[in-house]
């Protein structure tokens, strides 16, 4: 931490640990009570045959949103020195978000493309913008470990794993 928390710098200036603590509760919290209507919809209950579709996740999403609100209503009350300290500054927080902006990208670009074509695209783009390696060299990695992937799932274990919604044996169905 700075030695002047007031300082004018971008490295001097960022979110309080009380704003990221509250932000972070009521995000998890929606997430929490989310996953608690569906599971409710799916039947939460102990059924003739055993525990129904919902009964787990109901429980642990009901149990992760009573933390949640605990630690939301918790970081609002909360007044001492602790909370008004800065959690990070801007450039510490910028560095998270060249990780966690392309991970998103990565999920989303499993949904369209698949898992191996977006784990080639994913590693290959990473080597090359965060480890500075050359094209080439992030290029034949990023396919390597797809390929490699693709033959130990798909060919010897025979577990077929998602390969995007523009997957053609996707569509024999209709």
């Amino acid at each position: 931490m700075d030695d002047n928390p007031g300082a004018s710098t971008e490295h001097g200036r960022g979110p309080s640990r009380r704003s990221v603590e509250i932000a972070t509760a009521a995000i998890v919290l929606l997430f929490g009570l989310t996953f608690l209507y569906s599971s409710y919809k799916l039947g939460f209950r102990w059924g003739s045959d055993g525990p129904q579709s919902g009964f787990f996740p109901f429980y642990v999403s009901l149990f992760l949103s009573i933390a949640s609100l605990a630690t939301l209503l918790g970081g609002i009350r909360s007044r001492d020195r602790k909370s008004r300290e800065r959690f990070a500054n801007w450039t510490q927080l910028k560095q998270v978000l060249y990780v966690l902006i392309p991970a998103a990208l990565y999920v989303l670009g499993i949904q369209l493309i698949g898992i191996y074509v977006s784990s080639a695209i994913y590693i290959a783009a990473f080597m090359r913008w965060l480890g500075k390696y050359s094209w080439l060299r992030s290029a034949v990695l990023g396919v390597g470990v797809a390929v490699a992937s693709f033959m130990m799932f798909e060919v010897w274990f025979k577990v077929p794993l998602y390969k995007g919604i523009w997957d053609p044996t996707a569509w024999t169905g209709y």
